[in-house]
């Protein structure tokens, strides 16, 4: 269980020592404990900080989606596409856009 990673990270967080890394990690911590919502707050603020963090949209992407929020997932998809070919990240370009393509169909079957 994470829950002490997920507390040693709060503390962090709580101290003033905010970045982009620290929110990836909190939201990533979070998603294994199955509470994307959370999760998805956390890893919304990490690419505010970091615009250009290719694998925060990805997670931010799945968070959202485990959280319900398919049109939100599939806009974070569709940016994090962006960002990753603009820093020539292939393979998670390649990767969230499967994702999103998931979603466009689920969407339009909705």
């Amino acid at each position: 269980m994470s829950t002490s990673v997920i507390q040693n990270l709060e503390k962090m967080l709580a101290s003033g020592k905010e970045s982009a890394l620290l929110r990836f990690s909190l939201g990533n911590e979070y998603l294994k404990e199955a509470v994307p919502d959370v999760a998805a707050v956390h890893l919304q603020r990490a690419v505010e900080l970091d615009p250009a963090y290719s694998a925060a949209w990805k997670l931010l992407g799945k968070a959202l989606l485990g959280a319900g929020q398919k049109p939100e997932a599939l806009a974070a998809y569709r940016q994090g596409i962006v960002v990753a070919e603009g820093r020539g990240d292939k393979q998670a370009a390649k990767e969230m856009t499967v994702f999103a393509r998931r979603i466009e169909k689920a969407l339009g079957a909705d």
